[in-house]
This record gives C-alpha cells, structure tokens and sequence, in this order.
C-alpha cells in the first residue's frame, strides 16, 4: 500500500492506515482495512484507481456500508469511501435530477419532495448512499431504482471517466452493471415526475411509518438479509420455520421483523454467516426454497 499512500499524499487525499471496518457499515461488523482513502474529486478517484491497478491492489469502493458485510479478519485491499465531498444534489431540468454518488438516499428523496417531484417515495428511509442504490438496484414497496434511473457517471477501471445509461445499465433485481465491470459510481441522473407535494408526502410519511412499525431500525444491520425468493418472501419463510428470534452468537434474526439478521452487540462476521446458513438450510428442508443472502459480503 506503501505507493498509494505516497500518492495520496502527493495529491492531497485523506487516508486512514488498518482501518476498522466496523465505523465504515450498518452493521457494526468487521475487520481493519489496509488502507481507506477519502479522495475529494473525479481526479483523485483516478488517480487512485490507475496506482491499485499499477500496483495489483484491489479497489474496493463503498458509501453508507449499508448492504456490507466484512470478514472479521479484515479486508487485504484499498477501500475508497465517498462521502460528503461527493454529496452534491441539483436540479439537471424541471424533472431530472442528478445525485452524487456519496449522497444519502434519504437526502434525495426530500429533495426531490422539495420541487415536487414523484417516483423515489419508495426510497425515503432506505439508509444507503445514492451510488450504493444504484449499484444494487435497491427497491422496496414496489418501487426499484431502475424506475427512476437513467444514467450513471464513473470513473472505470484504468481511470477513464464515463458513464452507463439505460439498457447498458443491466438494472434487474439487485444488480446493476456495476456488479462486475470494476467502475466506481460517481453520480445518479434520475427522471422524475411533477406532482403534488402533499400527495409525495403523504406516500413518504406512510412509508417511513411502515418501516420504523415493522422493521427493527433501533439495531445494527444490513436491511432485509436475503433475496426475495420468486412466489415468496424471505421473512415469511424463516418465520414459518420457527427461527424468529433464533440468535448464534450476538446475531439474531430480528423478533420485529423475521428477513432482518440483527446486530445485538458483539456480532461477527462469522455469527451472522452462521446463523444466515442456519436460515438457508432450515428453509431449503422445510420448505424447498432457497434462500440467497442480498448482502455483499468481502474478505
């Protein structure tokens, strides 16, 4: 890491030696990071991503943490976080918006309240980054990121800027592209639509009564923990298998809300892989369904 911490400091970017990963996920959970960089522009994003490829580095690039979860023993590479130097929220025309990848998805979502504009309600207290969103397609009651979005601004694997926008996007259930083209998300262009702000609010304060009702916010987690089978849902399943509140370690699986892996205190990695392949397989012999974890876990 040594080459990349001279660079940083040759250009002025923030950085961070065997850095928890713990402060850096929802879920409190994780080992040190060799490296964490917190680069301020377009132009420091690139030059970070050309040194890890020059040096074989591997670039892992992150927002809130918020559907991440990290080995107890760490992370062998340099983590990037985009944080409030790219949280930038503007209008692009009456309907359009464009959205900095380190912006909070909640932040956009009362913004696009404030100029009376439709189509992210269904986001309002998802507690993810903008560019996190995108990259996963990140959805609930009903609504998904490719609804909205058209169009992403990168920096791409040899530090070229450039950008994805509609089909090339490959946005289905939980996957983006940006799964595997080794990009790192820069900015969101979403196309919305004029409405009644009373009638936004409205559906945004129903929403987020609906969460704080059935979800358990009040403790560390990575949101809903698996996929949502075809024909099904997770948390239904794991319920009807009697695991609702079954714990292994300081893990559990949320007595609010059976979909949800909590953090109680002290998890580990470990514990919730554990107690998710407890899920799977009690689930799969049970009931002959699969359960795939929504979770991005990294070593």
């Amino acid at each position: 890491m040594t080459r990349i911490i001279e660079l940083c400091k040759k250009i002025g970017c923030e950085y961070a030696e065997n850095e928890p990963m713990s402060r850096h996920t929802t879920f409190k959970i994780g080992g040190n990071a060799g490296l964490v960089v917190y680069p301020e522009s377009e132009k420091q994003i690139s030059e970070i991503v050309k040194a890890c490829k020059a040096s074989g580095i591997r670039l892992l690039a992150v927002g809130n943490g918020s559907n991440l979860l990290v080995d107890d023993k760490g992370i062998d590479a340099c983590v990037m976080i985009l944080d409030e130097h790219f949280s930038e929220i503007r209008l692009v025309d009456e309907e359009t918006v464009f959205a900095a990848a380190g912006a909070m998805l909640i932040k956009l979502c009362r913004f696009a309240y404030e100029n009376g504009l439709s189509g992210l309600e269904f986001a309002y207290g998802i507690p993810g980054s903008c560019g996190g969103a995108a990259f996963m397609n990140a959805g609930a009651y009903g609504g998904e990121m490719k609804d909205v979005l058209y169009k992403c601004s990168h920096i791409d694997s040899d530090g070229n800027a450039g950008y994805l926008e509609n089909n090339d996007l490959k946005l289905s259930y939980r996957y983006s592209a940006y799964y595997d083209n080794g990009c790192v998300i820069t900015g969101l262009y979403l196309k919305l639509k004029k409405a009644d702000k009373s009638e936004i609010k409205e559906k945004m304060d129903d929403l987020i009564s609906r969460r704080r009702e059935k979800q358990p916010l009040e403790y560390p987690s990575a949101g809903s923990t698996f996929k949502r089978p075809e024909g099904y849902y997770a948390g239904a399943l794991i319920q009807e298998c009697g695991l609702k509140g079954r714990s292994v370690g300081g893990a559990q699986i949320s007595e609010k809300h059976a979909g949800f892996v909590i953090n109680t205190g002290g998890a580990t990695c470990s514990d919730v892989l554990e107690l998710c392949r407890i899920c799977s397989d009690t689930v799969y012999e049970k009931k002959g369904v699969r359960l795939e974890m929504e979770i991005r876990v990294t070593k």
